[in-house]
């Protein structure tokens, strides 16, 4: 009787030690389970964290990408900081959401970068600002340079205009015509076929405002049939522009006063034809004068 009752209470007690085993097993299971639903609710809760951090980061490109600049330094700068964003959302997508240290130095960054973000919009708006106030200056100084070039085209006009009335006050005029055919005696004529030479004289007026000094007188004779008289092609004078023959000239010395000029043409034998001849003068540039004679 003596040996049941210690085994009765070895028994007992291992009972009772495998049943607190089991207490503290399923204690440390359920434990196992909570703190198992709290780490993946962590990671859950640092993977989203992870997520929104690279969304941040591709909204900062995006805005980055909208940032526009006519300075080139500007331009280079951020490209600089374009570059910078993308590698780091490459660095961002392949650590893991539970490295907590790398996850705050990236924030950093982002807070770093929007920073410097808003100081590229502060310098782009003054930028543009000055370029605007630039733009509106320019219109200004354009306006002002049209009307100066305005002014200047009408005094250029005026001071044509006044040319112009200058050459025609100063331009020669001729009178008191006389023209004869002289035959080779210098005897006058008005038979076309005895005409050795053809005198032509006249009168230049008076006239203060013409240039004075030496000056070159040419005649154009056109025969009855719009033929001109000339000696060689090769003589010629510019008129409107233009080189044209002449039939005879002289180079005389005019000094503002009235004054008489003959001028002659030698014709060759049987160049002279019968009827109206007309005789142009000019000098200086201009037709000072015209008249007609008769040959028989």
């Amino acid at each position: 009787m003596e040996n049941k009752a210690p085994q009765a209470s070895n028994k007992k007690l291992i009972y009772i030690i495998s049943a607190v085993a089991v207490v503290l097993i399923a204690v440390v299971f359920v434990m196992y389970l909570q703190n198992r639903q709290e780490y993946k609710a962590v990671v859950e809760e640092m993977t989203e964290e992870k997520d929104l951090l690279t969304e941040e980061f591709q909204t900062l490109a995006l805005d980055y990408d909208s940032l526009q600049s006519n300075n080139d330094t500007l331009n280079l700068m951020l490209e600089q900081e374009r570059e910078k964003i993308s590698h780091l959302i490459e660095e961002i997508k392949t650590i893991k959401a539970t490295n907590a240290s790398k996850i705050r130095e990236y924030k950093k960054e982002l807070t770093s970068l929007r920073s410097v973000m808003r100081n590229f919009v502060v310098q782009i708006d003054s930028l543009n600002q000055r370029n605007q106030e630039l733009s509106e200056e320019n219109q200004q100084y354009r306006k002002q340079v049209n009307k100066i070039q305005d002014s200047y085209n009408e005094l250029e006009k005026q001071k044509e205009t006044l040319a112009k009335k200058v050459d025609i006050a100063s331009k020669l005029e001729t009178y008191n015509y006389e023209v004869e055919g002289l035959n080779s005696k210098d005897r006058e004529t008005k038979k076309a076929r005895n005409v050795s030479k053809i005198r032509v004289c006249f009168t230049i007026q008076k006239n203060i405002t013409a240039p004075i000094g030496e000056k070159t007188v040419y005649l154009r004779v056109l025969r009855p049939d719009e033929a001109l008289l000339v000696r060689s092609l090769d003589d010629k004078f510019e008129y409107e522009e233009e080189e044209i023959n002449y039939s005879a000239r002289r180079v005389i010395e005019y000094g503002g006063e009235e004054l008489d000029v003959c001028v002659f043409y030698k014709a060759d034998e049987g160049e002279l034809l019968p009827g109206t001849y007309t005789v142009d003068i000019f000098a200086d540039g201009f037709n000072i004068g015209t008249t007609t004679f008769e040959l028989k």
